[in-house]
């Protein structure tokens, strides 16, 4: 069988994540997006791992796979996932004495290198990669030119891209050859713009944590799909206080530093992906761009925000038509959705067919789309 997997969320727990982001809020948001599977987030916290143990089993049918974000000793982030939340307690026990936020930080910090905690993921029988592997701030690329330098000699079981890459970023680069790509929305928010924005269909025997492993560390992955990766917040070179993007040759003559306000320049994934791009092209599975359907509506209906009422209304209609939101923007037939918003029809067409102007983000802020 074939299931949409988003397996990188988190909790009110974590930093500027909405307190919204409620088990029962996550199984209902998940029924109206059309996720299958769904990580648990931050299950490192004692009370967000006790908090979804009713929940595991659901009458939604919903797979529930017990997942964490890690912040290393370099500040690097490592995403986790295991079979059972039991797992995430071994590993609280295995890092006792490195880290003084299990119990207040959704995204714990701990003091150990990326090489150390995929180390213990392993000793208990988990999956481990790096999380947004391409993004300057917190991940594997922005402090290391290899996944060797960051890991040592442990093998990591998945690469997670993050929003502002597709899987055209790591196709031509060598040590991820065998490695599958994950993308995954990084939701704090159980609105459907937000969770779900990013997601795998992975190819399962059977509707369980552990075939949901198997499948991912063996690459049954069959699509990933995702932004367009111009609309990620970190895609180009650009200030981080202005936005304004420069090119990396630009950048290294001002030295790092913004001409207009002084702002520090960040270097953007597609540069970086470029840089690390030094083998030839490996075949990957396919890579589907979407955008949220109410990011959608908005730009259609020119709402100031998805969420308006407006906005809300025609996005109720789509889902109480189709189902669920996935199937509006991957399956349904242009002319049905056309029969219930001719706009909103003739830009889901515009997406399928790849005729959109991408307007890319940097520097911290999003980019956005138009047609």
């Amino acid at each position: 069988m074939l299931v949409n997997a988003d397996l990188h969320i988190h909790s009110p727990f974590s930093m500027a994540v909405s307190g919204a982001m409620q088990p029962e809020n996550l199984l209902s948001a998940c029924a109206t997006k059309g996720i299958q599977v769904l990580g648990s987030g931050d299950a490192l916290q004692p009370a967000w791992q006790k908090g979804w143990e009713p929940y595991l089993e659901n009458e939604a049918g919903i797979v529930i796979v017990p997942q964490c974000e890690i912040e290393d000793q370099k500040r690097v982030h490592h995403l986790i996932l295991a079979e059972d939340l039991s797992q995430f307690s071994q590993i609280r026990d295995l890092m006792a004495g490195k880290c003084k936020s299990f119990d207040t930080s959704g995204r714990p910090h701990v003091y150990l290198s990326g090489e150390e905690i995929v180390a213990i993921a392993h000793d208990v029988g988990a999956l481990a990669g790096p999380a947004h592997a391409f993004t300057p701030w917190t991940a594997m690329y922005a402090y290391f030119d290899s996944v060797s330098a960051c890991y040592g000699n442990e093998k990591i079981d998945f690469l997670e891209l993050g929003l502002s890459a597709d899987s055209s970023y790591g196709a031509a680069i060598p040590e991820l050859y065998d490695v599958p790509f994950l993308t995954n929305s990084d939701a704090h928010s159980p609105h459907p713009e937000k969770l779900g924005r990013e997601f795998n269909l992975i190819r399962l025997q059977h509707s369980t944590t552990k075939d949901v492993l198997a499948s991912v560390k063996k690459g049954a992955i069959e699509k990933n799909a995702g932004f367009f990766p111009e609309e990620g917040k970190y895609n180009r070179t650009a200030c981080t206080r202005c936005f304004t993007q420069y090119t990396l040759e630009q950048t290294i003559g001002y030295r790092w530093r913004c001409p207009n306000d002084g702002g520090i320049i960040k270097k953007g994934v597609a540069d970086r992906a470029c840089e690390l791009s030094i083998g030839e092209i490996h075949a990957r599975p396919p890579y589907l761009h979407i955008v949220p359907l109410g990011q959608i509506i908005q730009t259609v209906t020119g709402a100031s925000s998805p969420v308006t009422k407006k906005c809300r209304s025609v996005y109720k209609t789509f889902i109480d038509t189709f189902g669920n939101e996935i199937e509006v923007l991957t399956s349904a037939p242009v002319q049905d959705i056309r029969a219930v918003n001719p706009a909103v029809g003739d830009a889901i067409c515009a997406l399928r067919e790849n005729r959109v102007n991408l307007h890319p983000g940097g520097g911290g802020k999003f980019g956005t789309f138009s047609y």
